[in-house]
């Protein structure tokens, strides 16, 4: 891969954040892009000495048993020689599910573990894949969008999919960034809390959709 296919590729990846999947239960009314959670998982599973992970995939879980709202993440990974194959699976099944479950709030029914490749090596680092430009942060002066900027974890008011402040009868929606290392769960929560407060509305639904973290 050239540098300009890298850069390329990492780009439309930035612009594809691809499903949208629930935050807790659906009672939370908060959702974040399947993109963003997948950069999380994919630094959890680099963790993982002897895992080399691949695309992982994340999606509602169809077990009849599973809850509400559940998850199963499917993740590829090359097994570097040297290491018992059942011991990284194991530590790998976890770092995901710790990563999903308590760094960001996903219900998760399950972890599909599949090894793709036995390497005798890890892979070099790739030097020459350029890094994406940043996101910009739209301007606004909406009631509900500075209220959520007024809320600790959240880095900037987002357009991703759509203004930053979509309004439909009875309904309010904000999209954001968390930053890095809050729970994008407690920090919907919270953004939920003081929309609603700032819209003054009785029986207005407010939801959140968290795009990405920085």
């Amino acid at each position: 891969m050239t540098t300009a296919d890298g850069w390329t590729a990492a780009v439309r990846d930035r612009l594809s954040p691809g499903r949208l999947l629930p935050l807790g239960a659906a009672a939370e009314r908060a959702w974040i892009t399947e993109r963003a959670v997948r950069e999380v998982l994919d630094r959890a599973a680099s963790g993982v000495p002897g895992a080399v992970p691949g695309r992982m995939r994340i999606g509602p879980a169809e077990d009849a048993g599973a809850e509400p709202d559940a998850l199963l993440i499917t993740a590829p990974f090359g097994a570097v020689a040297g290491r018992a194959l059942p011991e990284l699976a194991e530590r790998l099944r976890t770092a995901l599910l710790t990563a999903a479950e308590d760094g960001l709030g996903l219900v998760v029914a399950g972890v599909d573990l599949r090894v793709t490749e036995l390497l005798d090596a890890p892979p070099e680092p790739d030097a020459g894949t350029a890094a994406a430009p940043g996101p910009t942060s739209p301007a606004t002066d909406d009631p509900a969008a500075l209220a959520a900027l007024g809320v600790a974890g959240v880095a900037a008011v987002t357009d991703t999919l759509g203004p930053p402040v979509r309004r439909r009868p009875g309904e309010v929606r904000v999209e954001l960034a968390v930053t890095a290392g809050s729970r994008p769960l407690d920090v919907a929560r919270a953004v939920r809390t003081a929309v609603a407060a700032a819209t003054r509305g009785d029986g207005i639904a407010v939801g959140v959709v968290v795009s990405d973290l920085r």
